[in-house]
């Protein structure tokens, strides 16, 4: 659980404390409240869901390409899109194909 501070004007800490009071709320449970409304509104939102998706997306793709260059790293498998083949000693050999012992 996080610990979130926030800062508000006399009157508006005054009106929201004695809403709580009437609601028979803690501030904290009115906040709560209010914050869980808010998020529940805008969960629904097609602008907000679109947004939110392609979000989505970019966040897929770097984590494709990070684990793209630490498996190339590592020289496990996977997709190495763009990587040019390597060499015995780790240098590109520039055919698209490895270097064999034979060609050294």
């Amino acid at each position: 659980m996080r610990t979130l501070a926030i800062r508000l004007e006399d009157e508006l800490h005054a009106t929201l404390g004695m809403i709580a009071k009437v609601e028979g709320l803690t501030l904290t449970d009115a906040m709560h409240q209010a914050i869980d409304q808010w998020i529940d509104q805008r969960r629904h939102n097609p602008e907000l869901q679109a947004r939110a998706q392609a979000m989505l997306e970019e966040i897929e793709q770097d984590a494709a390409t990070r684990r793209g260059a630490i498996e190339a790293l590592l020289g496990t498998g996977g997709s190495t899109a763009g990587a040019k083949p390597t060499t015995r000693r780790g240098r590109s050999t520039g055919k698209g194909e490895e270097e064999s012992p034979s060609d050294s």
